[in-house]
């Protein structure tokens, strides 16, 4: 094709691609079924609109009855502060009462008073529109949103419906602030931010609060999301600050296993803890983050290891522990939300006796340097997504870092294996490890996934991949932050982590990344690629042929043929029961499932 008709072919997809949010539900609407799932008789939806996958008890629980009659007394209380919100006696009660709780009916009105979108909002109309507009004929993220807004929150009730409302708002909000703020465009991590305030607010107050989250001195994450991510650096480096000082044990321990917490806290700083700790105890901590800023990430992020330090010292293995973290913790905290409220206020207390409780002012490369909501045309490899093939000085240098360090964890690990079976000697040798495949330790695999990719927002992507080919790159990355500022949102190249050891529990793990070929919007994923004799890892492009598969191109559906193998061509592996997540549609492929026979013949 030449660039006329590429330029063309952009413009078509980009249009249908808003016509389908912009028809919804309608009758006629083509929405695929693979996604749009089904809402069976057997789900019920909890106070916060997540569905669950089997009945809710019939009895209330006495607690939290008892927590659900304190709240609407409360209410009374926050009505009447509400209608007087700018006077002094409200501003001394703010503080005890946002620590207590918001109630959740008044949380949309609270939350855009302490974010004072009213003011923002008129001193801005028609912006809005205007960059609903301009998304229209220009956006060069409209791909990548379109299949993240499908993936948010899907076990919510507003989120549910393919096209439904909210996936509407959702849409429309991340593909206009992509052009209002330009330098920031879009990143993958936002699309949980702004379906988190949806769930409180309408689009133009989402949009508009969005903007204040990420450029607002008090919480300032346009450095989160900004190309590099220097404001995560920051963070990070922080985090290990207040480990070593208060946890040295805990943080020894993490060096043992080689979890730098990279590996476990993305989520904690890009989305303040959505999906890492249960929703009702998010809320808290979306409470006092609005009221107190970006201090309580960090207090929270103490809170959480100090809470449950017992618990992770009596982990012995990197995935345990990063399963634990990001797992566990979600389902179940072992804590009360009151509980935990109250001892992340005095961790903040704690952190400021010592001066850890801020990670200090932003720095330069992590404040706003463009104008906001002017147009900056789109190069044409933007608009047909066609991904830079050259490197910059710095990312050379960065690369060639990486990959030394990784065949030096691999001579490394290849001498502690030959030890360690020259040890067992008689004994058998080395017993098969467990296959690793667990799609829910993605904080940190996406920036591996987001390297050459013209495309640089995949942060918040669910992916398998060895954790130890992280640990490796993270550790770069930090040491190398002031030196070399590794920018994954940028072209490194493809082999630059082509592969990391790591020793956890016996287990030896390599991967590569692959990448699309061509779209910048297309997300990245990582697939495993010359395991150990200890691992197998396999992808099986598995399709029932009576399931309809569908193109992410075209929306097309179609069968798999029925296929024939000769009897010996085919592969008995066994596969531990676990429970995985229901089937992943990627390009045509099924990438994870669950498979409920402990043996199966792959032909």
């Amino acid at each position: 094709m030449n660039e006329e008709d590429l330029l063309k072919r952009s413009a078509e997809e980009r249009e249908k691609i808003f016509k389908r949010y912009e028809r919804g539900r309608e009758e006629g609407a083509e929405i695929d079924p693979w996604e749009d799932p089904s809402f069976e008789v057997y789900h019920a939806t909890d106070r916060y609109g997540f569905i669950h996958d089997k009945r809710l008890p019939s009895k209330v629980d006495p607690q939290e009855a008892k927590k659900q009659q304190i709240e609407l007394e409360r209410v009374k209380k926050w009505l009447k502060m509400l209608k007087s919100w700018n006077i002094s006696a409200t501003k001394e009660k703010l503080h005890k009462r946002i620590y207590k709780g918001i109630p959740n009916s008044l949380r949309p009105q609270v939350w855009c008073k302490l974010l004072n979108l009213e003011k923002i909002k008129n001193d801005n109309k028609g912006t809005y529109v205007e960059m609903m507009k301009l998304a229209r004929q220009y956006s060069t993220d409209a791909r990548q949103i379109d299949s993240d807004v499908n993936r948010q929150f899907r076990e919510h009730i507003i989120y549910r419906e393919r096209y439904g409302i909210k996936q509407q708002s959702l849409y429309n909000v991340l593909t206009a602030y992509a052009m209002y703020n330009s330098e920031v465009g879009y990143c993958q991590g936002m699309s949980g931010l702004a379906g988190v305030l949806l769930m409180y607010m309408d689009e133009e107050d989402a949009f508009w609060a969005t903007h204040v989250l990420l450029t607002d001195p008090k919480y300032m994450m346009h450095g989160l999301y900004k190309e590099g991510f220097p404001k995560l650096t920051r963070f990070l480096a922080h985090h290990d600050r207040i480990l070593n000082k208060f946890m040295p044990k805990l943080k020894k321990h993490f060096d043992k296993h080689g979890l730098d917490a990279i590996l476990y806290s993305l989520k904690w700083f890009f989305v303040c803890f959505v999906e890492r700790v249960p929703f009702s105890l998010c809320l808290r901590v979306w409470d006092i983050y609005l009221l107190d800023g970006e201090r309580v990430i960090t207090a929270m992020a103490f809170t959480i290891l100090k809470l449950h330090k017992r618990s992770i010292m009596k982990l012995n293995d990197m995935d345990s522990i990063v399963n634990f973290i990001q797992v566990k913790l979600y389902k179940d905290f072992m804590y009360d939300d009151d509980t935990v409220i109250q001892t992340l206020e005095k961790s903040m207390d704690e952190l400021k006796r010592s001066k850890l409780d801020h990670p200090g002012p932003p720095q330069k490369d992590e404040i706003p340097s463009r104008p906001f909501g002017i147009l900056i045309q789109p190069t044409f490899e933007q608009i047909v997504g066609r991904r830079a093939e050259k490197f910059t000085e710095k990312e050379k240098t960065t690369n060639e870092i990486i990959t030394l360090r990784r065949d030096e964890a691999r001579e490394a690990l290849e001498r502690d294996n030959r030890e360690s079976q020259l040890s067992v000697g008689d004994s058998g040798g080395l017993a098969g490890s467990k296959c690793s495949f667990d799609p829910s330790m993605d904080d940190a695999t996406s920036l591996l996934e987001c390297q050459h990719m013209g495309s640089r927002h995949s942060l918040a992507d669910t992916s398998v991949t060895s954790t130890a080919d992280l640990s490796v790159f993270s550790t770069i990355t930090r040491s190398q932050a002031h030196e070399n500022s590794l920018d994954t949102h940028s072209n490194i190249s493809e082999n630059s982590v082509g592969g990391a050891s790591s020793v956890g529990s016996g287990i030896v793990q390599s991967s590569s990344i692959q990448k699309q070929p061509l779209s910048s919007h297309s997300t990245p994923r990582a697939t495993p690629h010359n395991p150990s004799p200890d691992v197998v890892r396999i992808y099986v492009p598995y399709s029932p042929l009576e399931t309809p598969v569908a193109s992410p191109q075209n929306g097309d559906l179609h069968k798999s043929p029925p296929t024939s193998f000769p009897d010996g061509n085919k592969i008995r592996i066994r596969i531990d029961n676990d429970e995985l997540p229901t089937p992943l549609v990627e390009h045509g492929q099924i990438k994870h499932f669950r498979i409920d026979s402990p043996e199966i013949d792959l032909k």
